[in-house]
């Protein structure tokens, strides 16, 4: 490791316990929250929709009419080789955070899908691990830091990027970001808009049924992705209650 690599590198985890730190102060401030779906703790939220809005914006105006392009010009096969490679580079991380989370079974499944995809693959662009039945785990530091008892925080609506909390930004943007293989070659920034092209592309599909499910799209999203989040962090397993509060909480918004 460089001198500079190093530098950056204890810059991040500088960076990491600094928001950690924000983190538990907020949570002190606040008795009422709690790292559960149900609390949908926002207490930034007026600034969190002034930043939902800029996002629908630049979608609206640029990066929807790109994506509808790509989707049209790109064939079916090569569109899924794209998303093959971006889920490949994502198994390294997810290894990783397996790894740190004492998931041996998950790290060894990921790491023989990055060496299946990678080699007889051709570099990821073809699924060959899940056609031989190997599992595909999405784990993220994000979910490391939530299993070893860090509270996600606020939940905070991120230019660009969309939904999160202060745990998951913070994690997103220092320790994942070191464990993405693209974030190391020349050409990062033309990785980074491709794949942001092919996962808009992807919600095509999804985006006129998330419409229907409330006026109030801000706080469908916030309370979707939450739950979403935490039935990741718990590895799919999800109790009935929770199931309940979300329903509950949907038909509200539907109601209002």
């Amino acid at each position: 490791m460089t001198l500079l690599n190093y530098r950056s590198f204890s810059a991040q985890i500088l960076f990491i316990f600094s928001l950690m730190l924000l983190t538990a102060c907020s949570q002190s401030n606040n008795k009422t929250y709690n790292s559960g779906f149900a609390s949908s703790f926002d207490p930034y939220e007026k600034t969190n929709r002034r930043i939902f809005k800029f996002n629908g914006s630049l979608d609206k105006h640029f990066v929807k009419p790109v994506a509808t392009a790509y989707k049209a010009i790109t064939p079916e096969v090569v569109d899924h080789s794209v998303s093959n490679f971006f889920n490949n580079l994502d198994d390294v991380g997810s290894a990783i955070n397996s790894l740190l989370q004492f998931k041996a079974g998950p790290a060894l499944m990921d790491t023989n899908r990055v060496l299946f995809n990678s080699t007889v693959g051709i570099g990821g662009l073809f699924d060959v691990a899940s056609a031989l039945g190997m599992e595909r785990y999405d784990e993220d530091f994000g979910q490391t830091l939530a299993h070893w008892g860090i509270k996600s925080g606020p939940y905070v609506m991120l230019p660009f990027f969309g939904p999160s909390t202060v745990r998951d930004a913070t994690a997103k943007f220092t320790i994942d970001s070191l464990t993405n293989p693209a974030n190391y070659h020349d050409e990062k920034f033309a990785f980074m808009a491709l794949r942001l092209l092919d996962q808009r592309a992807d919600l095509f599909n999804d985006e006129e049924a998330f419409k229907n499910i409330s006026e109030d799209q801000y706080t469908a999203l916030r309370d979707l992705w939450l739950q979403r989040r935490n039935t990741a962090i718990k590895d799919g397993k999800i109790d009935s209650q929770e199931q309940s509060d979300l329903i509950d909480e949907l038909e509200a918004l539907d109601d209002d």
